[in-house]
């Protein structure tokens, strides 16, 4: 009798074991999957919704700084006046990948003016009022000469920082047309200390 016990304890244990082993893999499985699920919803969404970007250089201060880590949005999206947008720029010689982050003055069909004396910007005849500019508009670049239309599909756009920003002003950037533009700066997540939701 004991002997028979002995022997059934011992199968019970071994399909306890099993059962542990397969729970484990399965849980294992399970992690994976969501893992690999996790990861394809990720590439999905920075390939057809939302990139990237890294700020390069002083021209967006105070509203963004050297080395601030950007999401933008670009599913559906049209360039408005006041966005904050990142594009590519052939006519600055920049190392590959590496985009300009510009703020959005003025849009298709409106008209720039500036008065270089006061540092003041018009669009349409109306002075913009700029609480996010560090400096004054006085650096004439010498790309336009002043009141310019902005062409269709095309965008005027300047840093925040105007006395350190090469932009639209500049004859090597000048209108930025739409399909330079990668998106819209929508989130800041690099420094974690200054995430901020533009």
């Amino acid at each position: 009798m004991e002997s028979e016990i002995k022997i059934n304890g011992s199968q019970d244990d071994g399909r306890s074991l099993k059962k542990e082993r397969t729970g484990f893999i399965a849980d294992l499985l399970d992690w994976l999957k969501t893992i690999a699920v996790t990861i394809a919803v990720v590439v999905l969404i920075f390939t057809f919704v939302a990139k990237t970007a890294i700020v390069h250089g002083r021209s967006m201060e105070n509203t963004l700084f050297e080395r601030d880590f950007l999401v933008l949005w670009s599913l559906f999206y049209s360039p408005k006046q006041g966005d904050i947008v990142a594009a590519n720029c052939m006519g600055l010689n920049r190392p590959d990948g590496e985009v300009i982050v510009k703020r959005v003055i003025a849009v298709g069909g409106q008209t720039v003016d500036i008065d270089f004396s006061t540092g003041t910007v018009y669009v349409d005849g109306e002075a913009l009022n700029e609480p996010y500019i560090k400096n004054a508009t006085v650096n004439d670049e010498g790309g336009f000469s002043y009141p310019v239309t902005v062409p269709e599909g095309s965008y005027f756009c300047m840093g925040d920082n105007r006395q350190h920003s090469t932009d639209s002003r500049d004859a090597n950037v000048g209108f930025i047309e739409r399909e330079d533009i990668l998106g819209k700066a929508v989130l800041r997540i690099y420094p974690f200390n200054s995430i901020t939701v533009f």
